[in-house]
């Protein structure tokens, strides 16, 4: 049986004080009456012209609150601007609006400050966790201007926001109006990326990428003897004169490459402390895929961006600013998952994962399973290269008994798995910002003109 609608509460109810004055004005005009003193009615004429001339216009209309950010599009260290707005669609004006607003803590709140009145300045606590008191004159409304720092990226709240406004001389309370908060989108913060040109194999038909089949491009590969459909432009004078034959310069296709960004989820390591702190593995992770794809679509390149969790989201392959835009956004709800079983066959389904890409692989290798992805990986055939992402400063644990005995176990057996997967053919590189990969493409590339070993 469905439940009735519950009544809503009065925009505006008496506050204590209006019961004082009320009870006294009363208790007074009983006392006279019952005693036949004239003093106390003069007494109580104060309290009782007080009260009628305070509630002479009473408002209506439950106060308005809105919270807004100026840009919800920042960058990890940016500068952050909010404002909390609260309005008087009533006649009658406000005495006392109080204020107040919750903040995510990777908002670092420096300074607010309300329109026409003080501002305030300080630490987080005192700034953004504090009320805030104005009065609103009828028709208008009152900003409250939040100034920071975006510390660390995802998706942070400026909000909710909470007013209660008192009126008629303070014998009036409204009840609470709460405003939905203001969701600031925070992109990670990305260092210059470079990487060498050379890739293990360019798939597309046009790119910046110099493949190894024969065609119209830049990158010389020989010179050969001139045959039919061959362009003029292309003879090589000095090598014809020589060999009293016509002979032509042959070069190498320039094409694209298709990149695919593997992020593994799994686990997650450390305490972030912002942009300017220490970072966790998924603060790591995710500044490093968002360089990555930056990089290669900045030079043309087709950038896919896989998640090795039991989630298993994706951002199909493209090109363009279009492209980096969607990866930035789902960067941005990257979050750590355990996964109850291996997510392989999830994650690589059939066709979802093109064999002439370059698979780099960003993880932790906290996992076992993530060990045995990367090996199956390298079985398959294709190109690829994993990325540590565990911080270089992860401290010890600290506790007493075996627990540092342990974490240097644990090292140990982590660095022989290491070892074991470049044995495999997989290089672990870890990730120190700009050039951390230059070496290993460049060896990428060369294998790539080695017998492959393997089915796909």
């Amino acid at each position: 049986m469905p439940t009735p609608d519950r009544p809503a509460p009065p925009n505006w109810a008496p506050t204590w004080a209006l019961g004082r004055a009320v009870l006294l004005t009363g208790l007074l005009l009983i006392a006279a009456v019952l005693l036949g003193r004239v003093d106390l009615v003069v007494l109580a004429a104060p309290f009782a012209l007080g009260t009628a001339y305070a509630l002479r216009r009473r408002p209506t209309e439950a106060p308005q609150v809105w919270v807004g950010a100026e840009d919800e599009h920042l960058v990890e260290g940016g500068e952050l601007t909010g404002r909390v707005s609260v309005g008087n669609p009533d006649a009658v004006p406000y005495d006392v609006a109080v204020l107040r607003t919750r903040v995510s803590p990777w908002l670092r709140i420096e300074r607010a400050s309300l329109a026409g009145g003080a501002a305030a300045g300080g630490g987080r606590g005192s700034v953004a966790d504090r009320p805030y008191a104005t009065s609103v004159t009828p028709g208008t409304a009152v900003d409250l201007e939040l100034t920071g720092t975006a510390l660390r990226w995802g998706r942070h709240r400026l909000g909710p926001a909470g007013v209660r406004v008192a009126a008629a001389d303070g014998l009036l309370l409204s009840r609470v109006v709460l405003a939905e908060p203001a969701v600031n989108r925070v992109y990670p913060k990305t260092e210059p990326f470079d990487a060498v040109e050379a890739m293990p194999r360019a798939a597309g038909l046009v790119g910046a990428h110099h493949s190894r089949r024969p065609g119209e491009g830049g990158e010389l590969a020989g010179v050969r003897v001139f045959a039919p459909g061959d362009r003029l432009r292309r003879i090589d004078w000095r090598v014809s004169l020589r060999a009293r034959q016509l002979h032509v310069a042959a070069t190498l296709s320039d094409r694209d490459a298709e990149v695919v960004v593997l992020l593994d989820v799994l686990a997650e390591a450390g305490r972030s402390g912002g942009v300017t702190g220490a970072p966790t593995v998924l603060d790591t992770t995710v500044r490093a895929a968002a360089a990555i794809a930056e990089h290669y679509l900045h030079r043309g390149d087709r950038v896919a961006l896989l998640e090795y969790g039991p989630g298993a989201r994706r951002v199909r392959p493209a090109t363009g600013r279009r492209q980096y835009l969607t990866v930035l956004e789902w960067l941005l709800d990257v979050k750590a998952q355990s996964a109850p079983r291996e997510p392989y066959e999830l994650v690589f389904g059939p066709q979802l994962l093109s064999a002439d890409a370059l698979v780099v692989v960003l993880t932790p290798l906290l996992k076992e399973q993530s060990a045995q992805m990367l090996a199956r990986l390298a079985r398959s055939g294709r190109f690829v290269v994993a990325v540590d992402t565990l911080p270089a400063d992860l401290s010890p644990p600290k506790d007493r008994g075996w627990a540092e005995v342990a974490y240097r176990l644990w090292r140990l057996d982590r660095d022989t798995m290491i070892a074991q997967l470049r044995e495999h053919g997989v290089p672990v590189v870890p990730w120190v910002g700009a050039g951390s990969l230059d070496q290993v493409l460049r060896d990428v590339a060369r294998l790539a003109t080695a017998p492959r070993v393997g089915g796909r």
